[in-house]
């Protein structure tokens, strides 16, 4: 395996998780397919911001749009990337919570 393939990869799905509404998208994938005006209604966002961040994750390679007709149905790039979010979801963290709570740059943690 290329290991600076490995690390964009994980870039990637970093940058992907590091905003609140583009994890909110991914988790709401990862339990089924959805569309734009559905999902944007379930994560209470505006279509044009949901849109924005799925073109995000469209280019991080997380997410792919299935044409159906004149709309897309919106799901998750790999199976994969749903059985990753369920180990992050499982996992238990020690985090000092002054650290976190005072800190503003990526100094923390």
């Amino acid at each position: 395996m290329d290991v600076a393939l490995s690390r964009d990869a994980l870039t990637r799905f970093g940058h992907a998780l590091s905003d609140s509404t583009r994890t909110k998208i991914l988790l709401a994938l990862r339990e089924q397919p959805g569309y734009p005006a559905e999902l944007a209604e379930e994560i209470g966002v505006s279509r044009q911001i949901l849109s924005n961040h799925l073109a995000c994750l469209r280019g991080c390679g997380l997410v792919v749009a299935v044409p159906e007709g004149r709309r897309s149905r919106y799901e998750l790039a790999d199976p994969r990337i749903g059985r990753a979010l369920d180990d992050l979801l499982g996992l238990v963290l020690a985090v000092d919570p002054a650290c976190c709570a005072a800190a503003s740059t990526d100094e923390c943690c």
